[in-house]
């Protein structure tokens, strides 16, 4: 009776959590980056659920017979609960500890992702889509977290540059895999890329991460998740409203004045709290404040262009999901290749120098798009893509560094899920505005044999003007104060 439950006890005995100390004692100093590699998992496995997913637009519009308007709630819905699920994370890692909501939500992904995948509907692709992305939102925060409080100052570029390296390297190749899979099997087997790096994470989590220190609990914030929930929700549907309804209808700016209220109410609240859901108090340094205006409008571009971009290649271009996927395979190569260089200049120079630079190289490619449009050549478009692919590299681990470099430590679990926040409240918007801008210029394009190009083109343009705003926000942060290796 005993000898079969034996393979079983080895395996629990084998997945058990063990002390941080333990751990250490096991793996020596290695033990930061298998840590590293676990959250790096996780995140991509987040990313990916995004990134994959948007070669697939075209396919579910004709599908269910949809306008992008109306197909990009599969995008906008995965991103609102991504960046709603985000506000809650501090007080879950208080709660659960980094152990149990890392795995929890790597779980719900996995999970979220097979029901995706054999939907029927349209709203029940929705509905999928948003639990995928409140797992996601809780991945999010935990790579930067992980990485100041693992690694010393002069070493965190590097480490930023090992994490951003993986989380690029996968969504390079998942729009050529993505769109492969979709022209052979349809835009359901879209749903389970993610699904093998859910499995890897899950599996590693087990063995890797340390079980939660007791801590005192506090109580939760209701009142302010509710405040930011409402906002959040409320600007994606101004946005929708301004093409459902237009500028001047009453439905878009009440939307808008809702929301503004109830971002108010929030500061107002987060004042008279003594645990608010986010403490005004993070925003008290001026690098850090920059640098989620920076956040902000970053994710606006980074994502609107994820989404424009695979769009653009099919609609005005005529290329296939699959042609899709694969002409941005270069770029998103030439992006993994940048992330560990630029970690390490994040280490050498000024983080915001870095990102200034990132940004310009960003923007720029977006002014080349716009310029070309349709117009484009083969050879020119690989290019384009991979200048702002590089320029990307640069930004993605000097930003949170030059943001939370000089935070003190009882601020970073906030600090970094406000900072992953901003960022996603911008992809969000961007992603919305984006969809809504085209598909406005294409209504007014309709019957001309250029029209697609010119609203495409003009999208590009929008988001080359967001990157000058956010350059004009990181020049203006200061110097790091604190020495550099």
């Amino acid at each position: 009776m005993i000898a079969p439950s034996l393979p079983f006890v080895h395996m629990s005995h084998f997945f058990r959590a063990r002390s941080s100390d333990e751990l250490l004692a096991r793996h020596g100093e290695r033990y930061k980056s298998l840590v590293l590699l676990v959250v790096g998992l996780g995140t991509i496995a987040g990313v990916l659920s995004t990134t994959s997913f948007n070669v697939a637009i075209p396919a579910l519009g004709r599908h269910f017979a949809l306008g992008q308007d109306q197909v990009q709630w599969a995008i906008t819905g995965f991103m609102g609960a991504m960046t709603v699920a985000m506000l809650p994370t501090p007080w879950l890692l208080d709660r659960l500890g980094f152990r149990r909501l890392f795995l929890g939500a790597v779980t719900l992904l996995a999970l979220a992702s097979l029901a995706g995948s054999l939907t029927e509907s349209f709203s029940q692709l929705v509905a999928a889509r948003i639990v995928q992305g409140a797992a996601a939102g809780c991945l999010q925060p935990l790579g930067p977290l992980a990485v100041m409080r693992l690694f010393p100052a002069g070493q965190q570029g590097k480490a930023s540059g090992m994490l951003g390296f993986g989380i690029v390297l996968a969504p390079a190749v998942a729009p050529a895999l993505s769109g492969s899979l979709l022209d052979h099997f349809g835009w359901p087997a879209v749903f389970l890329v993610s699904l093998p790096v859910c499995l890897g994470a899950g599996l590693l989590g087990l063995r890797l991460l340390p079980a939660a220190a007791p801590k005192a609990r506090q109580s939760f914030d209701w009142i302010g998740l509710c405040l930011l929930t409402g906002a959040t929700l409320l600007l994606v549907e101004s946005t929708a409203a301004l093409h459902h309804s237009g500028l001047g209808s009453l439905r878009t700016w009440a939307s808008f004045a809702i929301a503004a209220a109830a971002l108010l109410l929030f500061v107002r609240h987060a004042r008279r709290n003594a645990a608010p859901i986010i403490s005004l108090q993070v925003f008290g340094q001026r690098n850090f404040s920059l640098g989620c205006v920076v956040s902000f409008s970053y994710g606006f571009g980074l994502y609107a262009s994820t989404y424009l971009i695979p769009v653009f290649l099919q609609d005005a271009l005529g290329y296939g999901a699959g042609q899709a996927g694969a002409t941005l395979l270069p770029s998103g190569i030439a992006l993994a290749a940048t992330i560990p260089i630029a970690g390490r200049l994040a280490d050498r120079l000024p983080a915001q120098w870095v990102t200034a630079s990132g940004l310009l190289l960003f923007g720029l490619s977006f002014a080349l798009l716009a310029v070309f449009g349709a117009g484009v050549s083969y050879a020119m478009l690989i290019a384009v893509t991979i200048l702002g692919r590089v320029g990307l590299g640069m930004i993605l681990p000097a930003l949170s560094l030059a943001s939370l470099r000089n935070l003190p430590a009882h601020q970073l679990g906030q600090s970094s899920t406000v900072f992953s926040y901003t960022r996603q409240v911008g992809g969000v918007l961007g992603i919305a505005i984006a969809a809504v801008f085209v598909e406005w210029r294409l209504s007014v394009y309709q019957g001309l044999a250029s029209g697609s190009s010119a609203a495409y083109a003009e999208g590009f343009a929008l988001l080359a003007a967001i990157f000058v705003l956010a350059l004009v926000a990181a020049l203006a942060m200061r110097r790091d104060t604190l020495p550099v290796a």
